[in-house]
């Protein structure tokens, strides 16, 4: 028992925790641990993933400061179980463990620096609440206990939490800096796994409440460091990966972001369910949705709904693609409806401009654009200035002001272009032809759709590409690139988004002929993937 307890202590201190687990569970096996190697074996445990053992060892060290009446010790894990749990999901669970261990420390009137670890979770429910300024005076008082028992742990935490509910009140200046100074220490190694992870993890969470991208992917980054820097770890991993794939999307690398968005369903599906792997589903149906991947799109987002997730705008958009308008703006109307919070408001109001305009409804589109633009002024952040002059612009064209269009329009290019978003930025570009068009600015025009057709080529952006053919109307199909008439009619329904057994069953020919055609084009026509073969089709045409 010795050597494997030497083995696990010192596994653990250099955080190969998959080593540490498995030597500390041996010697447990041997000899029940006492409580504070419990502790590091319950922490090795959850950053590996081992959830439901993690939360049964802290159990057991409650119950051995508990049996010992050392109170501090028992207060400690019953709030690392609480804190666990309400991170997991387990809001019931997690706020009976928060309440044992607050009770534990009043009853026995202890000054001690579990007293400002239970003022943690407390805030965060206040912060949900809406009451920032109550949760803003707890997290100070958190702060000042950390310092006064000088856990450095305990004084990033409630800092952090300091800067999320400044924000909250709309100090966004203040509120960030004290989250860049809390990501600091987290990056110098002053905090340990059990904090680090979550503190990276909220940090990026505000950062994209304000839409502040060069902070969130500069963070996103970091906190992809961490984790390659600990390659047993899963807990964190998954949340990571999902921003990275979020801000790949958003920077055109659509085929990386989607391998990055399928890694993370299945680092989630190694586990029990957390809630963060429908935003993993989530990210998958967008990714799909914006390649023309319809089939793949719609069951994505039918699973993050499952898992607790509601799948808009990106469902919305996807109706309105498949050219289902009546169903999109029903879908879009009813998510505006029900979103209450700045951020969640954001978020859709540009699908809902684009949606009304497409259903006729202008007057909504343009109260949606005028919304966006009061929330850009506030926060001031590149993307939801973008945003909001893209969505003015789109209004102002319908309402037939080109001139006034293109000057909110060329805004809006210009900040796609510096935050680097190649598919926003070709589709303001098509908006910024057609306001050229309806000025008889036809040259100009014709370099726009150009400029728009080679970035969707690019992105393989098979809906903007049929949709960019539509407006310019284009002209008869192009040669068909030595396809015979069947493999024609293969890529047309590949276009369309049908899988290969409904190819099959639509021309009367088996799954495996189907797949043989599909690789025959993708040969003829030096494609690698369905989404490439789909935007072929519409570039030529062949739809």
């Amino acid at each position: 028992m010795t050597d494997a307890l030497s083995r696990g202590r010192e596994s653990f201190a250099r955080r190969a925790w998959e080593e540490a687990f498995s030597q500390l569970s041996a010697a447990d096996e041997q000899a029940s641990l006492a409580a504070e190697d419990l502790e590091c074996l319950a922490t090795a445990a959850f950053l590996t993933g081992r959830t439901i053992e993690s939360t049964a060892l802290w159990t057991r060290a409650h119950s051995d400061y508990v049996s010992r009446t050392d109170i501090a010790g028992a207060a400690w894990c019953a709030f690392r179980l609480g804190f666990g749990l309400l991170n997991t999901g387990e809001p019931v669970r997690g706020a009976g463990w928060i309440s044992q261990a607050k009770r534990l420390l009043d009853e026995h009137q202890l000054d001690c620096v579990e007293q400002g670890y239970v003022l943690f979770p407390e805030g965060v429910a206040l912060i949900i609440k809406g009451d920032c300024t109550a949760a803003h005076g707890l997290f100070e008082r958190a702060a000042e206990i950390g310092r006064r028992f000088a856990d450095r742990d305990l004084v990033v935490l409630a800092r952090h939490g300091m800067g999320r509910s400044l924000m909250r009140l709309g100090n966004v200046g203040q509120g960030v800096g004290l989250l860049d100074e809390a990501m600091i220490a987290v990056e110098a190694g002053d905090v340990s796994p059990l904090f680090a992870g979550d503190i990276y993890c909220s940090v990026i969470e505000a950062c994209l409440e304000v839409f502040d991208m060069r902070r969130a992917q500069e963070w996103t980054a970091a906190l992809t460091d961490w984790c390659d820097s600990q390659p047993d770890l899963v807990a964190y991993s998954g949340q990571c990966l999902v921003r990275r794939a979020e801000i790949m999307q958003l920077h055109g690398e659509w085929a990386a972001a989607a391998d990055v968005a399928q890694r993370a369903c299945e680092r989630f599906l190694r586990g029990p369910e957390q809630p963060a792997i429908s935003a993993a589903f989530y990210q998958r149906g967008e990714l799909a949705r914006v390649r023309g991947d319809f089939a793949k799109a719609d069951e994505a987002y039918r699973e993050a709904s499952r898992r607790g997730r509601k799948p808009q705008p990106g469902l919305a958009l996807l109706r309105l693609a498949q050219g289902q308008i009546d169903v999109a703006a029903a879908a879009i109307r009813g998510a505006i409806d029900e979103a209450r919070g700045r951020t969640s408001r954001c978020r859709l109001l540009p699908a809902y401009v684009e949606i009304m305009l497409s259903a006729s409804d202008v007057e909504a589109a343009s109260a949606g654009a005028n919304e966006l633009g009061e929330m850009a002024e506030t926060l001031d952040a590149p993307l939801l200035r973008a945003v909001a002059a893209q969505a003015l612009g789109a209004v102002l064209l319908a309402r037939r002001d080109p001139r006034g269009a293109l000057a909110a329009l060329r805004s809006s290019w210009a900040e796609w272009r510096d935050i680097g978003a190649p598919h926003e930025a070709g589709r303001v570009r098509v908006l910024i032809g057609l306001a050229s068009r309806e000025l008889g600015d036809h040259a100009t025009a014709e370099m726009e759709f150009d400029a728009a057709r080679w970035a969707f080529q690019q992105l393989s952006a098979a809906p903007d590409l049929k949709r960019l053919a539509s407006l310019t109307r284009q002209a008869a199909p192009q040669p068909s690139g030595g396809l015979t008439a069947r493999e024609l009619e293969v890529l047309r329904l590949v276009a369309a988004g049908h899988t290969n057994r409904v190819v099959g069953e639509k021309l009367s020919i088996s799954e495996k002929t189907v797949a043989r055609h599909v690789a025959n084009i993708f040969t003829k026509l030096d494609l690698t993937s369905r989404a490439a073969a789909t935007a072929y089709a519409y570039q030529h045409g062949l739809t």
